[in-house]
């Protein structure tokens, strides 16, 4: 029987009509939900969780067979202190939270907060997550509705990379449509020495920010192709941001821009993370991004890193022809 919302909510005593009167701002003030409907949501969270999370074990492939559409609708993998995992030719869409926490003290104005990544690892090595789509369709952002002030966010993360997880290789996917998009590092303390990251020839299309957001460890990014339009509503904030230390390579990718938009927009940081590299593409034309950013920013990346990358498959010196031959040679489906 496939289950929605509804199901999940049953038996619990939650709704979201409920759930609003009760925590309304303008009456409950700006301490954290508690009693009542918090807790209601929280147990229909706890049921959609049991069925929607699926554990990888240890030495494990997850492989779409080709021509079949393969992949996970509403479902969260869960790549947790394991070793030797491979996730292959899956397409993830529609990874929700039916029950999202209203936080009154996230930020200013408050936000609403959800589980699950597409894809979570958490303490996990030797990971390769290789020709996958993720994508936020058919329920785009642009649909949720705006209460307390705030968008009602359903999704979290595609793809995160957190807790010490290292040597990890992300390779040949296509993120579409979604916002906060790939997390390297759970905190400014996550683990140091770990979180070692390869993203090569990977499309990052219609996605807002976090691509990757970097903190702490080593992370090679290279012969990527982003295309920053706007794309069923979701308009790019940034790409990479490095901080909290984070020493990232960046080199031969390509940059797409509409008319108007920024060069300086395209990175982000805390004023501790690094971007070194070069070769990188924007409309065509070699650009150094980490000047244009420092150009206009307080808080300037730095140049250097601590490290070389050693392993290169596949890297590519020219990143000219990336928007034509990612489009045909990543995402799932296109294995025969």
């Amino acid at each position: 029987k496939k289950l929605g919302c509804a199901d999940y909510a049953a038996g619990t005593g939650y709704s979201l009509a409920s759930y609003l009167k009760a925590y309304d701002p303008a009456t409950w003030g700006k301490k954290a939900p508690s009693g009542g409907q918090e807790d209601a949501r929280a147990a229909a969270a706890a049921k959609q969780k049991k069925n929607i999370v699926f554990r990888v074990p240890a030495n494990t492939t997850i492989v779409g067979v080709p021509g079949t559409n393969a992949g996970i609708k509403g479902g969260s993998l869960q790549v947790q202190n394991v070793d030797n995992v491979i996730v292959r030719n899956l397409t993830f869409a529609a990874t929700e939270d039916c029950f999202p926490q209203w936080d009154p003290t996230d930020g200013s104005s408050g936000e609403w907060n959800s589980n699950y990544d597409s894809v979570t690892l958490r303490g996990a090595t030797h990971v390769w997550a290789d020709h996958n789509t993720f994508t936020d369709a058919p329920f785009s952002d642009s649909a949720q509705k705006t209460y307390f002030g705030r968008k009602y966010q359903i999704h979290d993360g595609a793809l995160d990379i957190t807790n010490g997880s290292d040597l990890v290789t992300v390779e040949r996917n296509q993120f579409t449509n979604h916002d906060k998009t790939m997390l390297i590092g759970s905190s400014d303390t996550d683990s140091t020495g770990k979180l070692r990251v390869s993203i090569h020839h990977n499309v990052w299309k219609g996605i807002v920010q976090r691509a990757p957001l970097a903190r702490i460890g080593q992370i090679h990014l290279y012969n990527n192709f982003y295309d920053t339009a706007t794309l069923n509503g979701y308009a790019a904030k940034y790409s990479l941001d490095s901080r909290a230390k984070a020493q990232v390579v960046a080199e031969h990718n390509a940059w797409q821009l509409p008319s108007g938009a920024k060069v300086a927009k395209l990175l982000s940081g805390d004023g501790t993370g690094s971007v070194a590299g070069g070769g990188n593409l924007v409309n065509g034309r070699v650009t150094d991004l980490v000047a244009a950013y420092n150009a206009a920013s307080s808080k300037d990346l730095k140049t250097t890193v601590n490290w070389t990358p050693t392993l290169k498959a596949g890297l590519e010196k020219s990143a000219k022809n990336l928007p034509t031959s990612l489009g045909t040679t990543t995402g799932a489906g296109v294995l025969s």
